[in-house]
């Protein structure tokens, strides 16, 4: 009986080490398996750059048509004299009442990188005498269009004034750059007109001056 207990006491010996062995396989297999899903985590990476670079924006005028005699007026001292006609002779002679008018055409110059609004920002009048007893109005006809009293009355006004001094209503124009860019953009005539005052206010034999500033704003 001892020896049987003995035999058995062994075997169960046997057996309690090799569930030990197990359970610590078994734990080296988890282990192990936890070990697979650490080296399966991969490592990426991605670089994007950028080259940033300033557009370019010119803004010209012509008195002479929409495709020729354009040039950079930029400041007051530069500003281009318009050149008022219809009838002949009457800018240097008006009469109380008279309208006199004036073509003026814009656009964008060439290797101007954006679409643009222009807009009559601001008029300061002279000292001749009767900057005060004129009043004008600026309208946008066809860009081939004569400037004159039917024109100007079926375009879009986009400024007036009671005086030279006064500016109201003013409104933006698109203006569209070249394409290509190395092409200037498509122009817009301004069609002005100036009217004298009444024959109790216009002085006789004064003259009157008033310069005009146009902004113009890149949109793009």
């Amino acid at each position: 009986m001892r020896t049987i207990q003995f035999i058995e006491g062994n075997e169960m010996s046997k057996n309690n080490n090799r569930r030990k062995v197990l359970a610590v396989l078994a734990g080296g297999l988890v282990l192990g398996v936890g070990a697979a899903v650490t080296l399966a985590a991969w490592n990426d990476s991605e670089f994007a750059t950028g080259t940033f670079t300033a557009g370019s924006f010119d803004l010209e005028g012509s008195i002479t048509s929409g495709t020729t005699g354009f040039a950079n007026h930029n400041t007051a001292g530069t500003a281009q004299a318009l050149s008022f006609t219809l009838p002949a002779g009457v800018v240097n002679n008006m009469s109380p009442g008279q309208t006199v008018y004036a073509p003026f055409w814009v656009r964008l110059a060439a290797n101007t990188t954006s679409d643009a609004t222009v807009i009559p920002a601001a008029i300061t009048a002279g000292t001749g005498g009767n900057e005060a007893n004129m009043s004008y109005s600026i309208s946008v006809i066809g860009v081939a269009e004569t400037c004159n009293q039917t024109t100007a009355a079926a375009g879009t006004t986009i400024a007036t004034g009671s005086t030279l001094s006064a500016l109201t209503g003013a409104a933006s124009t698109a203006l569209v750059k070249g394409s290509p860019t190395t092409a200037a953009g498509t122009a817009i005539q301004m069609c002005f007109a100036v009217t004298a005052g009444n024959q109790a206010s216009l002085v006789q034999g004064a003259s009157a001056t008033a310069t005009w500033r146009f902004e113009a704003t890149s949109t793009n």
